[in-house]
């Protein structure tokens, strides 16, 4: 019965991990969509991150209305659904969203577009929600950090795969496409709805697995639902002020008058770049805020009163903000002279080895969980990262690309191995040390140009890529019961995702998409600081520097 039981849940697993894939593909995939999207559209800079503005505004649209729903009914509405129908749920929402797209790139309307990638993300959110905890209840406890990095590993070999499989639906394996004139044939679009059409198809095929498997547990927990008002009514306020700007923003843009003064005369939006500066402003203020209010009187705040979660949230906010930016813009500083005029399906190598740095990092820090001697360990340290290179190396060959430019960046994986011998599998410690590693690799990259600068830019997915269970692990820490609302409110700060892109979009737009990258400079200081202050707060708690990290995400 109990091997029965062990083979039920391990294919509940694997069918879950599929889940996991979809959202490392379709996120990375923007990264190739948005230049696409930009000589297609006539877009600007700011206008082209939309897609990310979008896309991870819904996670955090659907993990507050969530919350919300969850407090006005006094229960955690998703632990009565059980994490089982909230993945399915989720997936079919995310199949109607890929329906919506596969109309969109019909119309090759860019604004049907992006309401149709949001659409899929919030299934995603609900999706990401229920998941990660619903693949640590499928089975013992102790092995509940295995699966959450078998589910992390295979997530980013979506998002290496993702580039890679977008850059041939709309490019093909055609050698030096030039993007905007490819982006203006007619049916440039097609391919995409075809891709789509096959998601939409994989969601809703998922779907069916879980409803179909009766033998899964409904994963549901015990846990009571915290009350936090007062922090339910801040993240309102927040929302709200961000939904007025960015429509002030939109509003602009349709008025011909912008249009004229800003983007045919190539005037420099200033009133824009302080606009979207404000976007950032709004959420670190808010959060900032709200915890020094409840330090004064915790009643009403629930987790936020604690100051290791909500500095988390800023960290978890610019992690997330950071590792899309850096992607996102990519494509646009690879089209530039001064970085080797690459555009088309020459962008895929370079994308895919960027997500693929994440994947990387994670396959490495997955070691731990399963318990090596000493000297395998460090063996192994060395040998899985250059394993995962080989198989990102792999996946872009086989799809017919050139990837002899990409093994020079052999030598780049080597500091990211240094810093796993220096952080001593010490969360606090490692996310400092990361943090310094990804801004001293973003200076280099703002004061070089060409290859060296390109391998900089792309080393900041092997920084960030042991961030998020760090983060995660540091914030929730000493929580008690607030832990799964405080869990709760980091997954809202997938929301950087949504605001730093565009706001270095924008920025772009004025001073130049190379100098634009001291945004990333900006959010891994930040980080780095999380990590130094973060453990002198626990340790006023009298928690100890040992703190296990989580899941990958």
């Amino acid at each position: 019965m109990n091997t029965e039981k062990t083979q039920s849940n391990n294919s509940a697993l694997y069918t879950l991990i599929t889940v996991f894939f979809f959202w490392g593909f379709i996120g990375a995939s923007n990264g190739v969509f948005i230049p696409f999207c930009k000589a297609k559209f006539g877009l600007d800079q700011f206008q082209s991150q939309l897609i990310d503005f979008a896309f991870y505004g819904a996670y955090y649209i659907g993990a507050l209305l969530l919350f919300i729903l969850s407090s006005i009914a006094k229960k955690d509405i998703l632990n009565g659904w059980g994490f089982k129908k909230g993945i399915i749920y989720g997936l079919l929402i995310s199949t109607f969203g890929a329906a919506l797209m596969i109309l969109a790139v019909t119309e090759g309307n860019y604004l049907f577009i992006l309401g149709a990638l949001f659409i899929v993300a919030l299934g995603f959110s609900l999706q990401q929600t229920s998941a990660q905890p619903f693949a640590a209840s499928l089975g013992e406890p102790h092995t509940a950090s295995s699966r959450l990095n078998l589910a992390g590993g295979i997530n980013s070999l979506g998002t290496t795969i993702g580039p890679i499989v977008v850059s041939i639906a709309l490019f093909g394996v055609i050698a030096g496409v030039n993007i905007e004139e490819y982006a203006q044939k007619p049916d440039s679009l097609e391919s995409m709805r075809i891709l789509y059409v096959f998601v939409g198809g994989l969601f809703l095929l998922a779907a069916a697995l879980f409803h179909f498997s009766k033998k899964l547990p409904a994963g549901k927990t015990d846990a009571t639902f915290e009350m936090a008002n007062k922090a339910i009514k801040t993240l309102i306020a927040i929302t709200v002020i961000l939904v007025i700007i960015f429509a002030y923003i939109f509003s602009r843009y349709e008025d011909p008058t912008f249009i004229t003064h800003f983007i045919e005369n190539k005037e420099k939006d200033y009133l824009g770049l302080a606009l979207t500066i404000s976007t950032l402003l709004v959420v670190v203020i808010g959060l900032f805020f709200a915890n020094t209010t409840a330090q004064k009187n915790p009643e009403g705040w629930g987790a936020m009163k604690y100051p290791q979660l909500v500095l988390g949230m800023v960290a978890l906010f610019a992690y997330v903000g950071v590792e899309v930016t850096i992607g996102s813009n990519l494509g646009e500083l690879l089209v530039t002279p001064d970085f080797g005029s690459i555009s088309g399906p020459g962008l895929a190598p370079y994308m895919s080895m960027y997500w693929g740095s994440l994947m990387i990092g994670r396959w490495a820090g997955a070691i731990t969980v399963f318990n090596p001697s000493s000297m395998v360990k460090k063996i192994l340290l060395i040998v899985v990262p250059y394993v995962a290179f080989g198989v990102i190396l792999t996946a872009n060959a086989i799809s017919g690309q050139d990837v002899t430019p990409l093994y020079a960046y052999a030598f780049v994986i080597l500091f990211q191995i240094t810093g796993f011998f220096l952080g001593k599998d010490q969360p606090s410690r490692t996310l400092m040390i990361f943090g310094l590693m990804g801004m001293t690799a973003m200076i280099i990259g703002l004061l070089t140009t060409g290859t060296i600068a390109i391998f900089a830019f792309m080393s900041g997915g092997l920084f960030l890529s042991i961030m998020w269970p760090c983060i995660f692990s540091l914030a929730i820490a000493g929580l008690g019961k607030y832990t799964s609302q405080g869990s709760a409110f980091l997954v809202m700060m997938i929301l950087g995702g949504g605001i730093i892109p565009p706001l270095q979009g924008k920025l772009a737009d004025i001073i130049g998409i190379h100098a634009s990258y001291f945004i990333p400079v900006l959010c891994f200081s930040f980080i780095a600081f999380y990590g130094w202050k973060v453990i002198r707060i626990l340790e006023k708690q009298g928690i100890g520097k040992e703190i296990e990290m989580g899941g990958g995400h």
